[in-house]
């Protein structure tokens, strides 16, 4: 295996860079920004800056970058029409004989704007010339700052969205170690219900995980925090241990 990899023309490359910490971007997701001629970089049209080009910025040399402002909002239509644009630039770019990287925080295949991206190219390309580089999310990030395993032995993790609070609670009836995202503007209804469940004791957050400056840790949840939190807030909730059977 070539452990050198760079970018090559016409190819296209989904690439996680982690949490955020530009010393949690992996060696390949490094190369290959390094080597790239273009660099597609999300950012939400809500904020000034992308926290993916943050991680990455001290590799920025002379590629081309291009910050693609998404809506955050849920708005399928909206949504799509944004990578669809995206997917269009990027095919286009390859078949000019580029290569394009698209970078993202986290990683490519975990609630990620590369989703989207990667189903738009996927008729617009080769499946050969797309690829796709796996980054630290901020589930490990998280679960790190902490240092207790998400799972040993025959352990069950469920990993989603904390949108709908009476799937979090079915879900907590059916796994070991339950991860939440997308918990800041719902912690205030989150606590309640973990409190009703005798279960704040149990479930931790970070906020921001690993980006210098904004990082918050809580060890324990309590039910004076504030009603919201910043949206990247990962909340984990460790429920006991199921063994070996």
């Amino acid at each position: 295996m070539n452990y050198f990899v760079q970018a090559l023309p016409g190819h296209f490359y989904a690439v996680g860079v982690g949490p955020g910490a530009p010393d949690l971007v992996t060696l390949r997701a490094a190369r290959l920004v390094e080597t790239a001629d273009v660099i597609i970089a999300p950012r939400s049209s809500k904020s000034d800056e992308s926290l993916a080009v943050t991680a990455i910025r001290p590799l920025l040399q002379k590629q081309e970058l291009i910050e693609n402002s998404y809506p955050m909002e849920r708005n399928q239509d909206a949504t799509r029409q944004c990578w669809n644009d995206a997917a269009e630039l990027a095919a286009l770019r390859c078949r000019q004989g580029q290569s394009v990287v698209q970078i993202t925080i986290g990683d490519p295949l975990f609630y990620s704007t590369s989703a989207y991206l990667l189903e738009a190219l996927a008729e617009r390309m080769p499946a050969e010339q797309i690829h796709v580089v796996p980054g630290i999310s901020a589930m490990q990030a998280a679960a790190a700052r902490f240092g207790d395993p998400l799972t040993i032995q025959d352990d069950r993790l469920i990993l989603m969205p904390a949108v709908r609070l009476e799937q979090v609670a079915e879900a907590l009836t059916r796994c070991e170690t339950l991860v939440l995202y997308k918990v800041g503007p719902r912690l205030k209804a989150l606590t309640q219900l973990l409190a009703q469940q005798g279960l704040l004791d149990r479930a931790r957050l970070v906020c921001h995980v690993e980006q210098e400056g904004r990082e918050v840790i809580i060890n324990r949840l309590t039910n004076d925090l504030p009603e919201e939190m910043g949206y990247m807030s990962t909340v984990i909730v460790q429920l006991g241990r199921k063994g070996w059977e």
